[in-house]
């Protein structure tokens, strides 16, 4: 801009007619401080115009002009300050009520609803009430929200480039939320861990281990690997095999293994329970026994049938081998003498 080049210009020419003539003055001993300060305003500061007077003259300045800006724009200041933290306050108080009154309709609604979805209503419904408070707050201070909305979506481009992977974290999350692979309190195996889900979010995913440990797991980590949910259906089978030796009764055996299953109190009448010679091992004749049962008392069932099974062999004398293995030696001939 060629206005804008002259006036440049022509500020230069003036500042250093200025500090031409405050060479001069101070050649015959004439106080160039009014001048110095008025170059540093100017200017800046700079080791040539450096003095205590010249300082002390622009502190008092400054400050001056400080009480003069407190005493006619303090109140106002004040005042909308503290108006800013009131609206925020109270829309706090409606986001927490926001959230509690999604949770509550959330909670009574008959609809089959996971808990990361819940989770995720109830946390934007508090964001999205805070976030419109914070609008309300700046522009009963006299800021313009549109500039800073437009700014906040450029930074928000600029954000989501550099956390790819948070994104994708996220993306992933929604998937979850959308498939419902598996919730809270589901007993899953994914990326390698296995456990009960304690928490989810858009992000990650906590598990806890039966020894107790907690895992924490990105969500893009489990969407892209095989998820195993070993709690999502109501009912399952339970896989026992047992070996009894060649020399055993295999009807005997077979009706023991019923029998077991039957006297139990948690095996399903239907669907109906399967017993079969499965295999001719090396060492014994296997049987499996497939009973089914609700998820929530799988091992409940494994375990005593286990136990109860073995009981039961000892009792009756069905025996359960363990590996062997027929030696044959053979005494080579003698080779006689040479």
């Amino acid at each position: 801009d060629p206005l804008l080049a002259r006036t440049v210009n022509r500020r230069a020419h003036l500042i250093e007619g200025l500090r031409t003539l405050m060479v001069a003055m101070e050649s015959i001993g004439m106080d160039t401080r009014d001048y110095r300060s008025l170059l540093i305003t100017e200017e800046g500061l700079s080791f040539g115009l450096f003095d205590s007077d010249v300082m002390s003259r622009l502190m008092e300045d400054w400050l001056a002009g400080l009480k003069s800006f407190g005493a006619n724009r303090g109140p106002d200041l004040l005042f909308n300050l503290l108006l800013f933290l009131a609206i925020l306050f109270l829309f706090r108080l409606l986001s927490r009520q926001a959230r509690r009154l999604v949770q509550a309709g959330l909670d009574r609604s008959k609809a089959d609803l996971s808990q990361l979805l819940k989770s995720t209503v109830v946390s934007l419904t508090g964001g999205l009430v805070m976030i419109l408070g914070i609008l309300v707050a700046l522009s009963q201070i006299g800021l313009s929200v549109g500039p800073m909305l437009a700014g906040l979506g450029i930074a928000g481009f600029i954000v989501g480039f550099a956390l790819q992977d948070t994104l994708g974290n996220f993306a992933s999350g929604a998937m979850i939320l959308i498939y419902r692979p598996f919730d809270v309190d589901d007993f899953v195996e994914i990326t390698g861990a296995s456990g009960l889900v304690k928490k989810m979010n858009l992000v990650s995913t906590t598990i806890t281990t039966f020894d107790n440990q907690t895992l924490v797991v990105p969500n893009s980590k489990i969407w892209g690997d095989v998820i195993k949910n070993a709690t999502h259906q109501k009912l399952r089978r339970v896989d026992l095999e047992f070996g009894i030796g060649y020399q055993d009764d295999i009807p005997r055996a077979e009706r023991i293994l019923a029998e077991v299953a039957a006297d139990h109190e948690l095996v399903l009448d239907t669907p109906e329970t399967n017993v079969k010679v499965h295999s001719l091992g090396d060492s014994s004749v296997n049987l499996i026994l497939r009973p089914w049962v609700k998820t929530k008392d799988y091992w409940t069932v494994y375990w005593d049938l286990t136990r109860e099974v073995k009981l039961r062999f000892d009792r009756e004398g069905v025996s359960i081998p363990f590996p062997q293995r027929d030696v044959h030696l053979f005494r080579p001939e003698s080779l006689g003498s040479e």
